[in-house]
């Protein structure tokens, strides 16, 4: 093979990759779409609206083939697209843990949805304290020359299990996952109380929302703010 063809055959693989990419960008752009069409509409009626924030993630060419060549795939679109289920990501922040699962519902009802896996670490947290739910979701990507179904992991969490998994990030990545224990330690204790939070502000949320009068609020976030004997 010559230089002229060995450069062609780069620059072929090249548009064939940022084709590939493209589908999973598009993928997150839908999924934010829809979301944002309910935050928009939750505002419109004048419902309390449970969505903070959106943000979103597009893993990178290079820390795909890094992540292939490190558990031996082989380095093709057909293996990554097969093997690699989280290349898009989108993340919706909320208030309150009963948001999480209203989120999940309305997702799920949308016909051109389908939730193909869902893992609740809220109900069963990661052993280092990690709470999320994570939903794998295929949703469909209108191209020029079709339709396309491309997964996107849609993880949904509160205010404060964004805050904790954010900070879990910056530890880890700066101690290259190499955390001494009595951090990881001390990590797993500020997710219990991060959880303590989101039970105390759900009930508060409730009670507010019931109608409950101002010393019953008060008594009650007593009961759960002091020490228990």
């Amino acid at each position: 093979m010559d230089i002229e063809e060995e450069m062609h055959g780069i620059v072929e693989q090249r548009e064939r990759f940022r084709d590939f990419m493209l589908g999973y960008k598009f993928a997150i752009d839908e999924m934010i779409t829809k979301i944002n069409i309910l935050r928009e509409d939750f505002n419109n009626t004048n419902e309390y609206n449970p969505i903070e924030h959106i943000g979103s993630r597009l893993k990178s060419p290079e820390s795909i083939i890094r992540k292939a060549r490190r558990k031996n795939l082989p380095v093709n679109f057909e293996s990554l697209r097969d093997n690699f289920l989280d290349i898009a990501g989108v993340r919706v922040t909320c208030s309150f843990i009963s948001d999480i699962y209203k989120i999940r519902d309305m997702i799920s009802d949308q016909e051109d949805v389908k939730i193909v896996e869902e893992r609740d670490y809220i109900a069963k947290p990661k052993a280092s304290g990690y709470q999320s739910l994570h939903l794998l979701i295929e949703v469909p990507v209108f191209r020029a020359r079709g339709t396309q179904r491309v997964p996107v992991e849609l993880q949904i969490r509160t205010i404060a299990m964004d805050f904790w998994a954010s900070l879990e990030h910056k530890i880890f990545y700066k101690y290259d996952r190499h955390v001494p224990l009595a951090l990881r330690q001390e990590l797993t204790q500020a997710a219990e109380a991060a959880s303590s939070l989101d039970r105390t502000m759900e009930k508060l949320h409730e009670s507010v929302r019931a109608g409950a009068s101002p010393q019953d609020v008060m008594d009650r976030t007593n009961e759960n703010l002091l020490p228990k004997a």
